[in-house]
Formats: structure tokens, sequence, C-alpha cells
């Protein structure tokens, strides 16, 4: 882990070297999910430039970073799209972004994806769901070796993956702009497959209410950075097997990505703006 410790202070003191403002959070949009949620506050640059290896994009992801000022003095890094395990990185590599923001003093991150839904009695394609708690299934970690003992503990505690105060505040934001949230348990599975019936089935006997490929590793890496969390979830698609032989196809989800973002920037836009995102609760 030396060399990522060394990378990670390069990529921090390259973004000091721009002039930009440290952000306060790191917000990260998940396939089809960008939209504009505050006033610019920078150019956009892709990712590439401040990673230490090649940033490789997939459709309905731009991978670029931008700075946003949605309150005077506060500041959003906000990442427009991630990379996945599935597309031959590391561990350590998915959640390079979020290791740089809070190695850059970020507080909070909030984390947004596309997801298959397990649960079509309750579900439809386009809902919104708070992310309530994780399964990571992906056989992978990024705490995998050695990490700096400051950037965090060496078996930190996942109770509280994701902030329940953050949770209650985008429940207040849904409620103020009239938008439906509803709550589950995502699981995350390394892909880049769509899971096979049998394996719904057995991730609905697990628990899970939501099923796709990014967001775990992220969430562990911020946890055990101290930073608090909240995910948001979009239902692009009914999981295998749960509405027929209907077959599953990637661009489903970015129809669904596009379809929501009258729903999401609004949303997401009240909570970055929020009084209290960056205050602890008690």
């Amino acid at each position: 882990m030396d060399h990522l410790e060394k990378e990670l202070t390069a990529a921090a003191a390259h973004w000091d070297a721009l002039g930009w403002p440290r952000p306060d959070v790191l917000l990260v949009a998940g396939s089809g999910l960008s939209a504009d949620f505050g006033r610019p506050i920078a150019e956009p640059r892709p990712w590439g430039e401040l990673m230490p290896f090649e940033a490789r994009a997939i459709v309905g992801h731009s991978l670029q970073v931008e700075l946003l000022e949605p309150l005077p003095g506060r500041t959003v890094l906000y990442s427009r799209g991630r990379l996945h395990a599935y597309q031959g990185y590391s561990p350590a590599q998915v959640v390079f972004a979020v290791r740089l923001a809070g190695l850059l003093g970020a507080e909070v991150v909030v984390v947004t994806n596309s997801s298959g839904g397990l649960r079509p009695e309750d579900q439809r394609p386009g809902d919104l769901v708070a992310i309530r708690d994780q399964i990571n299934l992906s056989g992978l970690n990024p705490l995998y070796g050695r990490c700096p003992p400051a950037w965090g503990p060496q078996f930190p505690d996942m109770t509280a993956a994701y902030d329940r105060r953050l949770c209650e505040l985008l429940r207040g934001c849904a409620a103020e702009i009239g938008v439906r949230v509803g709550e589950g348990v995502y699981a995350g599975l390394a892909g880049p497959s769509y899971e096979t019936p049998a394996e719904v089935r057995m991730l609905r006997t697990l628990g899970a209410d939501l099923v796709g490929m990014s967001t775990v590793l992220e969430v562990i890496a911020a946890r055990h950075m101290g930073l608090r969390c909240l995910g948001l979830s979009l239902i692009s698609n009914v999981a295998a097997g749960l509405a027929g032989d209907e077959a599953l196809d990637h661009e489903e989800v970015l129809v669904e990505g596009r379809k929501a973002a009258d729903k999401v920037a609004p949303l997401l836009g009240c909570l970055l703006r929020h009084p209290e995102l960056l205050t602890r609760g008690s």
C-alpha cells in the first residue's frame, strides 16, 4: 500500500496546485444519473488527470470531476461516473476518488447508482430508494493489505454504513419537493454479467431489496476513513426472472437514468444545500 499512499498524496498535491478549494462533500453519480446539482466553480476535468492509472469510462459515465458550490462556503466534488472492478480495476483503484476526497477533507459521501429491483410487488422502474444497508457479495474489499493507520482502523465497524441522519435529511427534501423515496438493502455483486434468476432468488432470501455492480467498495473505504455515507439508488429494471423471460439491457439502465433526472436533480440539489448536511448527529 506504500505506493498507493504516495499516489494519493501526489493527487492531493496536484489538486492544490490547480488552485481548487478542498471539498466538504463527494457526490458520485451512477449510470445515467449525471445531472446539474449546483453552481459550478471550476471547469470540468477528466479524472485521468488526477489518477495515476488509465481511467476508462463505461457507457453512461463521462468520468469527469467537477466542483460545485451549492451554498457559499460549501464545496462539492462531483464525480460524473465511477470506476468498477469488472473493468479490471483493483479494489484500491475503484475507491481512489473516495480516498482522495477523504484526504482532502471531505466529511460526507453521497453515492448514487442504478439497480435491479428485487421486490416487484413494491417496486417499479423509475423508483428512487435510499439505501439502508448493504451486502457485499463482490468477493472484494478495498482494505486488503496494509492501509496507513492514519486512514482508519484495520477492522472498521460497519454497523452504520449508511448514516441515518443523512437519510432523514434526504427524506425531508423528498417531502419538500414531492418526490417519493423508498428504503432498502443494496446487494453489490462483481458483475459485469447480470444476475441469473436463481441468484435473484438467493438475494431475496438474503434480505436484499436492490442489486447492482458498484457502491459497496466505495462505502467500505469511506467508512474506514470516517466519512458519513448516504446512498440513493434508481431502480432501472426488474431483476432477472421476476418479469418473465424479459432480457436485461444496459441501455434500459441509461434510459431510466435520463428519465429520472427531473426527480434526482432537485432532490440532491435540496440535500446539498441543506444547512445541516455537515452536522453530525448525537
